[in-house]
């Protein structure tokens, strides 16, 4: 089950062992497998609702295909017209499809979709899920999952501001996003902040707007909001997550948590507002689009006490509908998902709002530092990482020793006081584990009072551990990072420092070793600092979808420590809060699309991506590359193009364009969808031949070509020549040498990528740069060379038998394959009852009647571990999810969360050790024995053979190999590998499955 959450700063990074797949469910196609793998069956929803598609396209896209009903689908460069009468014919159309469809059923419908996506959610029981998916006129169905919540100086900062900046290119202060409405899909606004207050318009743009908005300001029945000429629609969804979460919380467009106030003001807050936090005052603040108009979608609503934004995909899709049918230009989605689906509901909602020329700006994530950890990698959408601002708040600690360490914290300081560590401050009986986080109900009043408490970071919100020291009658609190990882100036109850790791063991020794330590805390400073950094917590690529060969995230914007205006209970009573995560990063991005909309009306949404991706520096401000906050060098997989410079992208003389048809193909050549999927219609592409601004080619063998079209945007014919930077050891040749480009006109070139000494199995970056007298026009490059281009798994059956492993090679010389195993499973049981229906508490694993945890030894030297288990072991309806841990720890190495009891989780060459795997019944029978399967392939069996064991190769040459097995047990399941080796340090592998 996939689950969503703010893209705002968490606490805890996954390391995602396996890609996932789309909950997606072909009614008509239900036994026909994907390009690559079985379609997966139902996944029963957490809410008890679900999203249904039928077999009608959505009006963005319908072709006219029924008699009578004239075509509504939106032509290149075209905006949907609600009012429209084809449009007004064919939503009616819809409607009798779902009426007759529903007609006989007890089904409670929440939500109609007609514009981004054709179809309805649903409250059902599963097994009415499952019936509806099986009826004429229904082509998919899927959960509506639970989804969560994932800058005074910042103008500055990016030039939007100052001598030739993007604001002066667009006009002046208020043309900047002017006749432009951004759409803020989130937990919705607080009308009384000045940044929404009503804004000096022209009735030229003001007719702009009345011809394109077609939407409402919906009051609502709690503390109703006003729209004005700067919000001019108001809207709320709450119809999937059903009863109001917590009695705080709003029955109407307004915003309780903040999260949805502050990405808002900081996309589109008005210019030269006054703001300040905790009693300092920072100057005048502006969103990046002062003069765009916004429309809100309160989809996200506070859950709990710590005012966290959540909502369900029923509520988000409807969302993305009535935004995209309301007329808004640009959509800010700063909400997490999976980055392994192209085809989920809300990537195809995506998709034909980019279609309807919507510029969607989504968030990459709070997942990072580890590799493929980026969501939502949809080609249509603008994803985007987390960087470090110039300006930042310091805090200073001064501990009674006199040693000194700088940190992050806005807070008036604490003066000299007794400091004490968390472990040592708990109640009686207190879990350690909680105690040293700072968790709720750990912190004992008797031995905090009076003290400054220090915290480890991990688990809980900063924010909350500070509540806690605060509940507690601590004074003042000290953050300390356990790991690598941002330092963030949070609104906290208490003064606070947010110190790194490198502190963290001085500070315990020196607060454990003392008899009676004391510290001080300073108030906190602005300053500055070389920026940007990637943040920790930002989502790294390569993308888990797609093989690699689509460089996510697009670009990086600033997301740490970014001041914008925010709810009361945010700001601690105040207006204006610092917040940290792609969450923030985000909607500068919206906002920076909305400027170079209103400056160029005719671009297309990936035309403007592309402005700002070619024209993004992977420079800090002192002109060196971009490093990782934890001080190590950064690459794309961090920055994407690198940071986002409006100034230049105001003026990018060269797009990357592409349109649905592209999409469309890319997604067939994806595999994620059948070859008889309508997204197939137009065929299939390599997805290294997206037209796209970057370049990523993520199985290299050997050599490989790609294809570009640029377009000049610019007044006058140029003349661009090509200059490759970057990747050592890869031979990159361009055709033609030269680009002759006229006004309006595109010119086609092709790179072709070979290893001509390249280290295999690891990316090599580069940057090809198009450079004319006036323009630079920057493609990130991200290749990896394999040894050799092999399936990922081969299956057989049978005691004796064998099967064809087709192999490409990367480089000339000797392949030396090696057979590892067969290995016949370890089968582990445990008997479960109480199916879950809920999820998996990933932050806190724990077993209980219906989550089994079974600790298992990796030997040193496994080559692969995979963790499974089997439809064919479990009676039908059976729903199990498998979870791998690091033992004894919060590490999660992957996990497997299907619709059915079919789960696999895989680690290769993983670190030897132990491991725990967590098997959760999440439904079927009440009371049922499950049996984890697992193998660590390690050596040599002997029943395993592959033919030939040597032979020579050419670069790019295709052979074939033989892997060969007698003597297996019937009735056993195998698991081996074939390595592949160039003799060096080259490697490969294809997983042998055998079911004897």
């Amino acid at each position: 089950m996939t689950r969503k959450r703010p893209a705002i700063i968490v606490a805890t990074a996954l390391i995602a062992a396996t890609a996932g797949v789309p909950l997606l469910v072909n009614a008509a196609n239900a036994s026909q497998p994907a390009a690559t793998q079985a379609t997966p069956e139902l996944k029963r929803s957490e809410t008890g609702s679900y999203i249904v598609q039928l077999d009608d396209s959505p009006v963005a896209e319908y072709d006219g295909d029924i008699a009578g009903l004239a075509a509504t689908k939106v032509a290149p460069g075209g905006k949907l017209l609600k009012t429209a009468a084809p449009v007004i014919n064919y939503v009616k159309h819809l409607t009798n499809e779902r009426n007759e469809l529903l007609s006989t059923s007890k089904i409670t419908k929440l939500y109609d979709y007609n514009y981004t996506y054709a179809g309805f959610s649903a409250q059902m029981s599963y097994d009415d899920a499952v019936k509806l998916a099986k009826q004429s006129g229904v082509k998919s169905i899927e959960p509506s999952d639970i989804v969560h919540a994932d800058t005074v100086d910042t103008p500055r900062f990016l030039q939007m501001s100052g001598k030739g900046g993007a604001w002066q290119q667009a006009g002046g202060i208020d043309k900047a996003g002017d006749g432009v409405i951004i759409g803020m899909i989130d937990s919705g606004y607080t009308p009384e902040r000045p940044s929404f207050a009503p804004i000096k318009t022209t009735k030229q743009s003001d007719a702009i707007i009345a011809k394109k908005w077609k939407g409402t300001c919906q009051a609502g029945e709690e503390a109703p909001v006003t729209c004005n000429n700067k919000v001019i629609g108001a809207r709320y969804f709450d119809k999937g997550i059903g009863t109001r979460p917590i009695p705080e919380e709003y029955k109407s467009p307004r915003d309780y948590g903040g999260h949805g106030t502050h990405t808002a003001s900081t996309a589109a807050g008005n210019y030269g507002v006054e703001m300040s936090v905790m009693g300092r005052d920072y100057g005048k603040g502006s969103g990046m689009a002062p003069h765009a108009r916004l429309a809100i979608y309160k989809a996200l609503w506070a859950v709990d006490a710590t005012g966290g934004g959540s909502g369900t995909d029923a509520d988000i899709v409807a969302a993305i509908d009535a935004a995209v049918a309301d007329g808004v230009d640009v959509i800010n989605y700063s909400i997490s998902g999976s980055g392994s689906s192209y085809v989920n509901a809300t990537g195809l909602a995506f998709l034909r709002a980019a279609k309807a020329g919507v510029f969607v700006a989504t968030s990459a994530g709070n997942t990072g530092p580890g590799e493929a950890t980026v969501g939502k990698t949809y080609p249509w959408v603008t994803s985007v990482a987390n960087g470090t601002h110039d300006r930042d708040i310091q805090t200073k600690l001064t501990l009674g020793n006199g040693k000194t360490y700088t940190g992050a914290g806005i807070g008036a300081g604490v003066p000299s006081a007794p400091v004490i560590l968390a472990k040592d401050a708990g109640l009686p009986g207190a879990d350690p584990a909680n105690l040293t986080l700072c968790q709720a109900g750990t912190l004992d009043p008797a031995k905090a009072t009076g003290k400054i408490v220090v915290c480890d970071r991990g688990v809980n919100a900063r924010v909350d551990k500070s509540l806690q020291v605060k509940n507690a009658g601590g004074i003042g609190m000290i953050l300390l990072n356990l790991t690598p990882s941002t330092l963030d100036s949070d609104l906290h109850s208490v003064p606070t420092v947010h110190l790194d790791d490198k502190a963290a063991p001085e500070v315990k020794a020196y607060v454990s070793g003392t008899a009676n330590p004391t510290a001080t805390i300073s108030a906190g400073t602005p300053v500055r600092v070389t920026a940007p950094m990637v943040a920790a917590s930002s989502s790294r690529g390569p993308s888990p979808a797609g093989n690699g060969d689509l460089l996510k995230p697009d670009v990086m914007a600033p997301g740490t420590n970014v001041l914008a205006a925010t709810t009361a209970f945010s700001a601690a009573g105040g207006e204006y809060a610092f917040m940290s995560g792609t969450s923030m990063s985000t909607p500068h991005i919206a906002g920076i699309a909305a400027v170079l909309k209103a400056k160029h009306p005719t671009w297309s949404p990936m035309a403007i991506k592309s402005a700002m991706m070619t024209t993004a520096t992977d420079k800090d401000t002192v002109g060196k590359p971009i490093k990782n906050d934890s001080g190590s060098q950064a690459n794309p997989f961090g920055y994407g193009a690198g940071l986002v410079q409006p100034k230049l992208g105001m003026d990018p003389g060269l797009v990357y364009d592409s349109t649905y048809t592209d999409w469309t193909k890319f997604v067939c050549g994806s595999g994620q969808v059948p070859a008889t999927h309508e997204l197939c219609a137009n065929g299939k592409i390599d997805l290294s031949d997206l037209n796209y601004p970057t370049i990523a080619i993520g199985d290299l063998a050997g050599k490989q070509t790609v294809t570009r079209t640029v377009t000049n945007v610019s007044k006058l014919p140029e003349i661009y020549f090509p200059k490759v930077e970057g990747l050592k050891g890869l031979k990159v040749t361009v055709s033609p040498r030269i680009l002759i480009t006229l006004p309006g006109r595109s010119t086609t070139y092709k790179v072709t990528f070979e290893n001509s000494g390249a280290p295999l199995e690891q990316y090599s970056f580069g940057r090809l740069v198009w450079k004319s007298a006036k323009h630079s026009v920057a493609s990130t490059l991200a290749i990896k060379p394999l040894t050799v281009k092999a399936p990922t798994q081969v299956n057989g059956t049978g005691a004796s038998g064998s099967v064809q492993v087709p192999v490409t090679a990367g480089y000339s010389g000797t392949l030396n394959t090696t057979a590892i195993g067969l290995d016949a499973a370890a089968v582990g049981e445990a008997a479960l009852k109480n199916p879950g229906g809920v999820a998996f508490p990933t932050t806190a694993p724990k077993a209980n009647d219906h989550v089994a945890k079974f600790t298992v030894s990796v030997p040193a030297g496994t080559t692969h571990a995979r963790f499974s288990t089997f439809d064919a072991d479990y009676p039908a309806g059976t729903d199990l999810d498998v979870f791998v841990y690091q033992a004894g720890t919060t590490t999660l190495f992957g996990s497997s969360t299907g619709g059915s009891a079919e789960e696999e989780v895989n680690l290769p060459r993983p670190a030897g050790g132990q491991v725990d795997v967590y098997v959760d019944l999440y439904a079927g029978a009440n009371e049922q024995t499950v049996k984890l399967n697992h193998w660590e392939l390690q050596k040599a069996a002997g029943n395993l053979t592959a033919t030939p064991a040597s032979q020579q190769v050419t670069v790019a040459g295709q052979t074939n190999i033989t892997a060969s097995w007698t003597g297996l047990t019937p009735g056993t399941r195998y698991l081996g590998q074939l390595r592949f080796s160039d003799g060096a340090d080259g490697s490969g592998s294809t997983i042998v499955r055998v079911d004897s």
